[in-house]
């Protein structure tokens, strides 16, 4: 048999014992047989370099990155709503029976405790993995992703596609590791997810490939191949039969009340798997009827999130921290003696406020009970019962800021206490870590630590300092030496070309956040153009009450602000409005998309019609100018007729954008 022949037939064999073994669960040969074709292919692959496949196994063993790339998604990775009483669930089926007219069928599926990624195959190769990010941009992590060997490398069709994953760890796999690194005094990890992010974000591949992950796939957008799915159930079975792994537990539900019985089956059946799981994730099985349903500006319509009751505990609440935000609002923090809750040790808890404390009548030496809302964050929920507590002393609320001892305010419509003072150290860097942050400017290795410290050496006091500093002055920092002040100072000049939305989120303003702020950018498309706005020109952008918008106004109209923004901008910082328009033949035009296209994704006709000035809506009013029907339209097909909507059939529509 000649090499080249040998070493195809050798890449065969072991990537379908990979995918027997990880994927099927189901091993077909001994670890001693396996090993001895896997050296057979190493070596033949090291004698003839110019013989590897693209393929092949070996490539799974991993090497040494400098770091992760940020990488913008192709298509938008969303969140999801969540529901967290069988009663939301109802409620939440209702209103899509309502808005669609008729009972929906849906698809119940475990919500798996990991990481989100996203799998780009080519012609049936894999490509590119990216992590989830912000949904819109995330970490390219393909050469990781590439040593777990429940991702397949090439599939059994030559399909171009893009996958939805999560990688997890399974419990005895974490459980083998902790105690390893205990052995070795090496760092121990809270929770099977926390372990599957650590071990995916290594920068040594190599170290990937020790750690035993895995994953699920839960959704994919098919590009082109021999077959397009109606619905999502057919999707993941087609996805199974390209080689991809999917949860066995999947059940297809003709309503809402089969969905909470499936829900009350795993509430206590999952903790006998070996993964972990917090949810039910619930879908609307029909793609056309998705499409219908739409999106808001964050999640979509026709999915949601059943989070099952978290754990309980109880510990001491042992003090009380305040902590100081970059609004200025001050928040007492619970300092509990440290237990273990849903799989990660607690030792402090939010209050939210000092009303909260004052419902509670919780004291300082009482015994509480703690869960994690919404499986996040520690919150105290009660206070037991205990003859000790009426004799413990009433926590009252503080008069004067912990930072900078300012008198504390409440703010009209406002829950909680209120630093005003500008000049706020606490505040201040809390700003600053903020602008640092991912959300923000994504200034990587630029940590609050390292913002502290340049605060107290009054080397930064807006975010404007951070771009005046030079590479000499990070090595009057504690353990700086000249790589690791390179890489911050790099790191922080990298920064400078950014989008408007990140630059306007940096800011701090009040009540814009991150779809706010992408709302401001997409409608003034430049920073002169919000400064130069009125509060009625921000009133008149959807979400924008007079409340926000005159915080805005009020933000571009402070001296000390724009002097700010001023130098930011003299300094080298480029916040560019990234438009999609190229053209404006859809200017002033409507769509309204229903049913499925057979020429393109719903997504790309609405990126089209973007790109040619024109808009999508995914609800049907007397202002839409076309309806475009594609196959199996739905409720809005309908809604057009009686308005007397013109109705477009997919090649109308495809002649309008000139394909």
């Amino acid at each position: 048999m000649q090499t080249a022949e040998r070493i195809q037939e050798l890449v065969q064999l072991i990537n379908k014992y990979n995918h027997l073994y990880y994927v099927e669960e189901t091993p077909a040969v001994s670890d001693f047989e396996y090993d001895n074709l896997f050296a057979e292919l190493k070596n033949l692959e090291s004698e003839h370099p110019e013989l590897v496949l693209p393929d092949s196994p070996t490539k799974r063993v991993g090497g040494i990155s400098e770091k992760f790339e940020t990488y913008k998604h192709k298509y938008r990775l969303y969140s999801l709503d969540n529901t967290y009483t069988y009663e939301d669930i109802e409620k939440w089926y209702e209103k899509l029976v309502q808005e669609y007219g008729s009972d929906l069928e849906l698809v119940a599926e475990l919500k798996i405790d990991g990481l989100a990624i996203a799998l780009t195959y080519e012609n049936g190769l894999f490509t590119r993995g990216v992590t989830r990010g912000d949904g819109i941009e995330g970490e390219d992590i393909t050469a990781n992703l590439k040593t777990i060997k429940a991702i397949p490398l090439k599939l059994t069709k030559p399909v171009s596609v893009e996958v939805r994953g999560e990688i997890y760890m399974p419990v005895t796999s974490f459980e083998k590791l902790n105690e390893e690194n205990l052995k070795n005094g090496e760092k121990v990890f809270a929770n099977p997810r926390n372990a599957a992010s650590g071990s995916l974000r290594q920068l040594d591949s190599r170290i990937t490939a020790k750690r035993d992950l895995s994953m699920f796939c839960y959704t994919a957008i098919i590009e082109n191949g021999d077959y397009k799915p109606q619905n999502h159930y057919d999707s993941l079975m087609y996805l199974k039969e390209l080689g991809f792994k999917i949860n066995p537990n999947i059940r297809v539900c003709k309503n809402g009340q089969e969905v909470i019985n499936y829900c009350k089956e795993w509430e206590f059946k999952r903790h006998d798997l070996n993964y972990a799981t917090d949810g039910v994730v619930v879908k609307v099985n029909q793609f056309g009827v998705q499409e219908d349903l739409g999106f808001t500006a964050r999640a979509p319509k026709w999915a949601t999130a059943f989070k099952f009751p978290p754990e309980e505990v109880s510990t001491k609440l042992e003090g009380i921290e305040l902590s100081v935000g970059k609004t200025g609002a001050v928040t007492p923090v619970a300092k509990l003696t440290p237990v273990s809750l849903a799989g990660s040790v607690v030792s402090r808890a939010s209050l939210y406020n000092f009303d909260e404390i004052k419902r509670l009548d919780i004291r300082i030496g009482d015994t509480v009970l703690i869960k994690k809302a919404a499986e996040i964050i520690p919150k105290v929920i009660t206070v037991l019962p205990s003859e000790e507590h009426d004799h413990l002393n009433i926590i009252e609320p503080p008069a004067l800021c912990p930072s900078c001892g300012s008198t504390l305010i409440t703010r009209m419509g406002e829950t909680g206490l209120f630093c005003e003072n500008p000049d706020c150290p606490a505040k201040i860097i809390s700003q600053l870590v903020f602008w640092a942050s991912k959300d923000a400017m994504n200034i990587d290795k630029l940590g609050p630590a390292i913002i502290e410290q340049l605060y107290n050496l009054n080397m930064v006091r807006d975010f404007s300092d951070f771009y005046a500093l030079k590479m000499e002055d990070f090595l009057k920092l504690e353990l700086f030496q000249e790589k690791s002040a390179a890489n911050v100072y790099n790191s922080i000049q990298g920064s400078k070309k950014t989008t408007l939305a990140r630059f306007l989120t940096a800011l701090s303003i009040k009540f814009v956040g991150k779809e706010n702020a992408n709302v401001l950018a997409q409608n003034f498309q430049s920073l002169e153009n919000l400064m130069r706005a009125s509060i009625e020109d921000i009133m008149n952008l959807d979400g924008f009450a007079e409340k926000t918008a005159t915080e805005v106004y009020n933000y571009f109209h402070n001296e000390q602000n724009v002097a700010i923004i001023k130098r930011l901008l003299l300094l080298g910082v480029v916040p560019e409005h990234i438009s999609m328009v190229k053209s404006d033949k859809l200017k002033d035009m409507v769509f309204v998309l229903t049913g499925t296209l057979n020429s393109m994704q719903r997504r790309d006709a609405e990126q089209r019609i973007a790109e040619m000035g024109g808009k999508s809506s995914s609800s049907v009013t007397k202002n839409t100018t076309y309806v475009v029907a594609g196959d199996s339209p739905g409720s809005k097909y309908d809604k057009a007729l009686k308005l007397g909507i013109k109705i477009l059939s997919e090649d109308e529509f495809l002649n309008i954008l000139g394909d």
